[in-house]
């Protein structure tokens, strides 16, 4: 069924899931087929079609951070810590 909606997500796989088991595939299709627009429909749409609304679902909190998310927080904090320094610096120099 991914094949036929956007997936982005765990919460959009888990919304599958949950249409697939509680609607059944070919529900779901002829509702795919009667979205407007070329290319696939978000499932959103696809609720919309079927007129039904999704559970919120309970994600997964566990994630590690990604090298690059961890780069940029290390250049942040470098900043923030020069930029502390200056403060600290300027105020003594003042006394």
């Amino acid at each position: 069924m991914e094949h036929l909606v956007r997936v982005r997500n765990e919460r959009d796989r888990q919304t599958l899931d949950w249409l697939r088991r509680h609607i059944g595939d070919p529900a779901i299709a002829a509702a795919i087929q009667r979205c407007d627009g070329s290319g696939k429909p978000f499932l959103s749409s696809v609720c919309k079609q079927l007129g039904v609304r999704v559970p919120e679902f309970l994600l997964p909190t566990g994630h590690s951070p990604s090298a690059a998310a961890e780069q940029s927080l290390a250049t942040i904090r470098r900043i923030l810590a020069a930029r502390n320094a200056l403060v600290i610096a300027s105020a003594v120099a003042s006394r």
